[in-house]
């Protein structure tokens, strides 16, 4: 490993300015939104252009080649020594949810832009993009992770996707002014690094632990379902107990025996988040009722075992009432474990800064788990007060920004052989 040159400064040794720059970059975007008095920016909305202005601005401040991708990505890049010099990629999402907080996604990126800078004069062996994705929260489109999609070379797979007005992926691209035609110059080419994120929590996990930053072990694996329980409607008053065939009734104990299994299985998230009855009248027995189920772990078998249990307990309860059942399955990912040297780098760095860093889960997908399919990736997680996210009051700690600066600062100096670069402190 090697020290950095007695002629520069340490590249962590006062990052409180970069800092409280990412911070304020996040307040500075957050007046770039469709609704007036909320934040809110789906994909390739007008307020896009606005952000990826500011970002370019930013780039170019640093001297960054910037482009602007087939999928609205913008990419920044500080090209390494040599051609054929791998790339290490750091970024995130600007797209929100409706009525969304300042920092899920965007903090991440202001983040990126923020470690470029701390970086600017530290020689690297490697090229560094800053990615700013188009897209990741799936909110016009119903698909995640659009965005991200690009690089990878699986977007053309929801090109003709519609949103709620009929407009197509392919159509939305082209209205901004892109060309879907160009999308193979998006994926990324070439040797790299890996994928580096940085982003909130949006869970309790780091606050109840008192930590600043944790360390993401796995991106959870996540089955959706839909649970059609059919009875049969009949009069309240007149029907007796005994002689019911109560749709809801079956899918109530369902949602109870979900929560149950949950709460038993460590690590595992379980979630009714739909549920309706039919006719849905008051003095009728439902004869009809759907359910939804959203069930999540960082282990695919521990995953895959409790939903074998659980949908085997939805058949019991539904036979014990007379009720059937039939079961779609909307959506199956697998868990995407992050990348162990990638996340040694990261733990060493935190060691370095005298900080706790613990090892969690990401129950949320995010970008890193469709960049891990074409090269390491890693992710960095800031403590969430309150546990709020995607939601207005989301919020971050100012000191906890510092220190995933600091870290990250201090992992991609790792990366690049320079481990000694500066004492804790410096």
């Amino acid at each position: 490993m090697t020290a950095p040159h007695p002629d520069h400064p340490s590249p962590v040794a006062d990052l409180g300015p970069l800092a409280r720059r990412a911070l304020a970059a996040c307040a500075e975007l957050a007046r770039f939104t469709e609704t007036p008095g909320e934040i809110t920016r789906t994909f390739l909305c007008p307020q896009s252009r606005e952000v990826t202005a500011y970002f370019s601005a930013w780039a170019h401040d640093l001297g960054l080649n910037v482009r602007l991708d087939a999928a609205g990505n913008l990419r920044a890049r500080r090209e390494g020594p040599a051609p054929e010099s791998p790339t290490l990629y750091l970024g995130s999402h600007v797209d929100t949810v409706p009525n969304a907080g300042a920092y899920d996604g965007v903090l991440g990126v202001t983040l990126a832009y923020a470690v470029a800078e701390a970086l600017r004069a530290a020689p690297l062996p490697f090229a560094l993009e800053l990615l700013a994705f188009s897209e990741e929260e799936g909110v016009r489109f119903g698909v995640p992770f659009i965005g991200s999609r690009a690089l990878v070379g699986t977007l053309d797979e929801v090109l003709g996707r519609q949103d709620a007005q009929g407009i197509s992926v392919r159509g939305a691209l082209e209205a901004y002014g892109l060309t879907p035609a160009e999308l193979p110059e998006a994926e990324v080419r070439g040797p790299s690094v890996g994928f580096l994120e940085l982003h909130i929590e949006q869970g309790p996990v780091l606050q109840a632990a008192g930590a600043p930053l944790g360390v993401v072990t796995a991106i959870a694996g996540q089955n959706r379902l839909r649970l059609d329980f059919a009875g049969q409607a009949a009069h309240a008053g007149t029907t007796p107990m005994a002689h019911r065939r109560d749709a809801l009734a079956a899918a109530a104990r369902f949602v109870v025996a979900a929560e149950e299994l949950a709460r038993a299985t460590p690590g595992l998230v379980a979630t009714v988040g739909m549920l309706s009855a039919h006719p849905g009248a008051i003095n009728v027995i439902p004869g009809a009722a759907h359910a939804t189920l959203d069930i999540r772990h960082e282990q695919d078998a521990a995953r895959q075992e409790a939903l074998k249990t659980l949908l085997a307990q939805a058949h019991a309860l539904a036979a014990e009432r007379g009720v059937t059942l039939t079961v779609t399955e909307t959506m199956t990912q697998p868990a995407v474990p992050m990348n162990p040297g990638l996340r040694a780098a990261l733990h060493r760095a935190a060691a370095a800064e005298g900080l706790s860093a613990p090892d969690l889960p990401s129950g949320a997908g995010h970008d890193a788990m469709v960049l891990a399919t074409r090269m390491p990736a890693a992710m960095l997680f800031l403590r969430s007060p309150n546990a709020m996210s995607h939601h207005p009051d989301e919020t971050v700690n100012p000191e906890d920004v510092d220190a995933a600066l600091r870290v990250a600062v201090r992992a991609v100096l790792a990366l690049a052989g320079q481990d000694g670069a500066g004492e804790h402190g410096a």
